[in-house]
């Protein structure tokens, strides 16, 4: 078939929808189909813009590419899912996070805080409960998406679930004194909240932290904390690591600590179950709960300093349950059965 993937984005920015979005395209070329990603530029500032690149979406006709029939088209994420086709199918990555969960989150862009705020929300919700709908197949990417699609918009879909990049390249190797954080900096994947708890620990925990800073005043922030709390000795900052490094960071960790706000997926909690580390995540994390099972995974906290600073302790001192917990997520993830040759022959058929 020939197959358009279509998505949206910031150009030059890049997080795991688009990793999502590359990992699709790929495997439908593999599995013999001719695919093309198409991605929309698409900014949700000023708020006042947002329905006319709905609009846009809407009027584009990618029925047909040089008199050839597109057989099918496969929606990822906001507003791009709202583009007609007779034969859409919707792999649903997330909605407009802004207008629904996130409204009036602290984590939250400027939606709520702009004039136009409400109308737009309400636009945006008006339009996902009646084109949504005109998929012929709906898929999330994860339960908690599921969810949210369930609560925000009244529909119900499937959940599908994808493995992260170079699945295959992750592996186990020996535990080493540190715990793993491997996130972007900013302020929904709570770095700080981590420092917190490293302040409380009661056992000399070592944390590790890889990721990118995409949020330079969260930064300040955790070097603040770093400072008030005296931590200088026990938190490394990486920055960015290439992906071989930060595979290797993985298979040598003691554990990872993964307690982002309400996320969609999070290919963190993947990637260390397929390297046999256990995850400390919190019970509002959203997806990684989905994957995590409370003292058999990994740890399941509440979101506070005192909770996670108890869970890393708990790590910390016992290697042994430590490599238990570790297998036990491999094993886990390996049930699951998580493959790209199964996104596609969902989507596809």
């Amino acid at each position: 078939m020939k197959i358009l993937i279509v998505t949206s984005g910031d150009p030059f920015v890049r997080g795991d929808a688009e990793t999502a979005a590359d990992g699709l395209r790929k495997a439908l070329v593999e599995a013999g189909h001719q695919a093309e990603l198409i991605v929309i530029p698409f900014r949700d500032y000023p708020a006042r813009s947002i329905p006319d690149q709905m609009l846009a979406c809407r009027l584009l006709d990618l029925t047909e590419s040089c008199g050839a029939r597109i057989d099918r088209m496969i929606g990822l994420k906001f507003p791009a899912y709202l583009i007609p086709h007779p034969n859409k199918v919707i792999w649903l990555l997330h909605q407009h996070r802004a207008a629904y969960e996130l409204w009036g989150h602290p984590v939250s862009g400027s939606l709520i805080d702009c004039a136009d705020g409400v109308v737009v929300r309400d636009a945006i919700r008006q339009a996902d409960c009646e084109l949504i709908p005109e998929a012929g197949t709906l898929y999330t990417q994860s339960q908690n998406v599921s969810s949210r699609l369930q609560r925000g918009s009244g529909i119900t879909a499937d959940v599908l679930y994808h493995p992260p990049a170079d699945a295959d390249c992750f592996h186990k190797g020996s535990a080493g004194d540190y715990l793993l954080f491997p996130s972007p900096v900013r302020r929904a994947n709570r770095q700080r909240l981590a420092l917190q708890a490293l302040a409380q620990c009661r056992e000399r925990v070592v944390i590790r932290f890889a990721g990118e800073s995409a949020d330079p005043a969260e930064q300040t922030e955790c070097a603040n904390a770093i400072r008030k709390f005296k931590l200088g000795d026990r938190v490394q900052w990486l920055g960015t690591v290439p992906d071989d490094q930060k595979r290797e960071l993985y298979a040598q960790c003691l554990g990872v600590v993964y307690p982002p706000v309400d996320e969609d997926y999070g290919y963190v909690t993947l990637e260390a179950m397929l390297s046999a580390k256990a995850v400390i995540t919190c019970s509002d994390a959203g997806g990684p709960v989905e994957f995590v099972a409370d003292r058999r995974t990994g740890f399941v906290t509440d979101p506070t300093p005192q909770s996670l600073a108890q869970a890393m302790d708990m790590l910390w001192a016992d290697r042994r349950c430590a490599g238990t917990l570790g297998d036990a997520g491999r094993d886990q993830y390996q049930d699951l059965r998580i493959s790209w040759p199964n996104v596609v022959e969902k989507l596809t058929c």
